[in-house]
């Protein structure tokens, strides 16, 4: 790639900072679209082991980590977010590329892929989903009642009174996040950064006070009755234990003829985390068959 590995590239509403592992490589590059909606890559750094003979690009969407924080709610939207990529994109000179989407990224991929119809996207990698919110929701809530009841009445309290602020909301959330969101002890650094850099404001207007309270403008995102239409190699990751369930992933991978799913056993929805080297093995033979799947068609 004839760019610099670091810099900023120009979007609507301001600008998102990029850095591209082994940008000088001329394999099909990857790019990587991160999760919250209002988080920071640096949770996906692991990621960059996948530059074998390829660059692979992170950014920090909008409003987030080291991109342009304007303060103009009007920005925090699906719409605009699927214009960024395609700037991001147009900026980088992306002609052909790998899209990986993780949890909100599954959704910027997939909503990206059907809006646009886009020429050069040679596959996709859709990690720990979330393709339909009602989904999303319901196992949200289903995980709930296996909580301990002091945290379990201490979620519901909040959700009534709107106290979100409660320190007995905050310890059963994270009881929850240590269940279904990252399973380490200690949590890796990278991960911590991200919480630590979380955009509030985005997450809440997009999505809600809580991962399984949706009160936010993606509440009606629901794409997995049009995942046929993406029409390219696909491969659904999750863990175990993950938020996007593994019989809920699964539904997706059947609405999707010929796509790919992996359960990693053990693990949450970071299991790129819990479990990164087979998960980088699986994403880089998954990369290598789709490219070669092209190179037959041609």
């Amino acid at each position: 790639m004839n760019i610099p590995s670091e810099g900023f590239a120009p979007v609507p509403g301001g600008r998102v900072r990029y850095r591209i592992a082994d940008a000088d490589q001329n394999g099909i590059p990857l790019l990587v679209l991160h999760g919250g909606p209002g988080c920071t890559w640096d949770y996906l750094e692991p990621l960059a082991a996948l530059d074998d003979g390829r660059p692979v690009i992170f950014y920090d969407q909008l409003g987030c980590g080291d991109s342009d924080r304007p303060d103009d709610p009007s920005l925090w939207t699906l719409e605009r977010s699927v214009d960024e990529l395609v700037a991001v994109r147009e900026a980088l000179g992306l002609d052909r590329l790998h899209l990986l989407g993780q949890s909100w990224g599954t959704m910027l991929a997939v909503e990206y892929m059907l809006t646009h119809r886009p020429a050069g996207v040679i596959s996709l990698v859709l990690s720990a989903p979330c393709l339909s919110a009602s989904r999303w929701a319901a196992d949200g809530r289903r995980y709930l009642q296996s909580l301990p009841e002091d945290h379990r009445k201490a979620i519901l309290r909040a959700e009534e009174t709107g106290a979100y602020d409660d320190p007995s909301y905050g310890e059963a959330m994270n009881a929850y996040y240590r269940r279904h969101v990252c399973r380490l002890d200690p949590w890796p650094k990278c991960l911590t950064r991200t919480f630590e850099r979380l955009n509030t404001e985005i997450y809440l207007q997009m999505w809600g006070p809580s991962e399984f309270t949706i009160t936010g403008s993606l509440r009606d995102f629901e794409r997995a009755e049009r995942l046929r239409e993406c029409a390219v190699p696909t491969l659904f990751t999750c863990g175990e234990f993950d938020e996007a369930a593994p019989a809920t992933t699964a539904y997706y991978h059947r609405m999707m003829p010929g796509s790919e799913i992996a359960v990693f056993e053990g693990a949450s929805h970071e299991h790129h985390l819990e479990d990164t080297a087979d998960y980088l093995r699986l994403v880089r033979e998954f990369l290598a068959g789709a490219e070669m799947a092209e190179r037959l068609r041609v």
